[in-house]
């Protein structure tokens, strides 16, 4: 039976721990706290355990600060494990502002505010040579998307309509992530959508889906906007998913966020 030990049991993580055991896999997950389904993270001694005995090897946990705890833990006991995959869920904002310019693979990284999640990046790229970084975009789907944020009286509409953004609905991350479970070489791989549009597309497709009246049209300043939201505007970018599409034999099941938001409904 493959066993997958997964770092971090976070929304993408859990979707796809609930996939792989649909389809008769072990799953050892990690969190911060233990429960029923997971081991502590600070359990040094069962999370090394595990490492050992893991057939697969996922962390989902990003950076805290300038370091990236799993690596700082345990980053010598993965990269001496017998497991024959390894992976790591990254972010697409290593490719930082790229002003409105696709960007693959091959991009020059730009780290900018994400920093840390850069240079953690290239820290799980060095570790194994097994190693698949999966830099993924804006994630939704159930629970988390612009549909919750409409009915929550949390949705923006703001006037930049030339900043474009890519997302990935969350069934697809989970279904790239398998198929490279199968086949494909080690290396990168953007997991995003077809369409990278504006943000207020997405706002504006919730409200017609719930039968809601449209936000305001706003300037940045005029929607105050926490640090961490201002800076979700302070970059630019499509991101392209060729490589993933040509080597992993992956498609998104939701192309667009006209397929994947009624998904959510």
């Amino acid at each position: 039976m493959p066993h997958m030990l997964i770092l971090g049991m976070g929304y993408t993580a859990s979707r796809l721990a609930a996939r792989l055991r649909g389809e008769g896999w072990q799953i050892t997950g990690v969190r911060r706290i233990a429960d029923a389904q997971a081991l502590a993270f600070d359990d040094g001694s069962a999370v090394r355990a595990a490492i050992a005995q893991a057939s697969h090897i996922l962390s989902s946990v990003p950076p805290e600060g300038d370091a990236d705890p799993v690596l700082a833990r345990y980053g010598a006991d993965i990269a001496a494990a017998p497991a024959i995959w390894s992976g790591y869920l990254s972010s697409t904002g290593v490719y930082g502002d790229a002003a409105g310019a696709w960007v693959d693979e091959s991009s020059p990284i730009r780290p900018g505010r994400r920093a840390a999640r850069a240079r953690a990046d290239a820290d799980w790229g060095a570790l194994r040579p097994d190693m698949r970084r999966f830099r993924l975009p804006g994630i939704y789907g159930p629970g988390r998307s612009a549909l919750d944020r409409v009915r929550e009286g949390r949705a923006h509409r703001i006037d930049l309509p030339d900043q474009l953004f890519s997302r990935a609905h969350v069934d697809d991350i989970v279904s790239g992530v398998v198929a490279s479970l199968h086949q494909g070489p080690s290396g990168i791989y953007n997991l995003s959508d077809d369409l990278p549009c504006a943000q207020n597309r997405l706002i504006e497709a919730a409200c017609v889906l719930l039968g809601r009246p449209l936000p305001p049209l706003l300037t940045l300043e005029e929607a105050r906007l926490s640090p961490m939201a201002l800076s979700f505007y302070a970059e630019n970018r499509r991101v392209a998913n060729g490589r993933a599409r040509r080597l992993l034999g992956w498609s998104p099941r939701y192309p667009t966020y006209r397929e994947g938001l009624p998904a959510c409904l």
